[in-house]
């Protein structure tokens, strides 16, 4: 059953769908160019940041140890939960159509990726997981580099494709950060509160 159901819920939707297809129709068209009609779909898979992950994790586990594998593990439970907050509990209780299914909409945009999820578009997982972790990343390890505030453009850049590649509404993509990030946030306030600074 879906709490978005009612009346006053759908006119919200009616009212958001307007700016929400201009702006869609804006990235997936307005910005559409041979780079990223070929990266764009890439970004959003998981194993084409596999090597990033690996790299991660050796530079974590040789610079701190014993201590970064608890950081690692932490990482894990900080993509688990944002996704399952996302996918399992708001995708339940809020449906939105995707783009991609929206059969207005899916004849004036282009498509990139050879297959449209089923589920609700509310809120993009792959933008609460991202985020969630940008944010684990740069309040648990800012102290040691500036640049890992850099977390934040590679779950943009991930958050992003899934509007260019239209699966998903940017207003879905911008709740789903914003969900990321308090998730993020919590978790880190617990991590360091039972672990410490690395």
């Amino acid at each position: 059953m879906y709490l978005l159901n009612s009346p006053v819920d759908m006119a919200f939707w009616k009212w958001i769908n307007p700016a929400d297809s201009w702006l869609l129709q804006l990235v997936n068209q307005k910005l559409s160019n041979p780079i990223l009609d070929t990266v764009a779909p890439l970004f959003r898979e998981t194993l084409f940041w596999i090597p990033v992950y690996i790299f991660l994790l050796v530079f974590i586990l040789q610079n701190f140890g014993s201590k970064g594998l608890w950081w690692a593990l932490a990482v894990v439970l900080v993509a688990a939960v944002s996704d399952l907050v996302s996918s399992q509990v708001i995708k339940q209780l809020i449906w939105r159509t995707r783009p991609c299914q929206d059969v207005v909409l899916s004849g004036k945009i282009y498509f990139f990726i050879n297959y449209c999820p089923t589920s609700s578009g509310f809120t993009s997982s792959h933008a609460t997981t991202h985020f969630a972790q940008a944010t684990f990343f740069y309040l648990t390890l800012r102290h040691t580099s500036k640049w890992w505030k850099l977390a934040f453009v590679w779950a943009f850049m991930i958050a992003f494709s899934q509007v260019y590649v239209a699966v998903h509404y940017p207003f879905d993509v911008f709740c789903g950060a914003i969900l990321g990030c308090i998730i993020g946030w919590t978790i880190t306030k617990l991590y360091n509160r039972q672990f410490g600074l690395l």
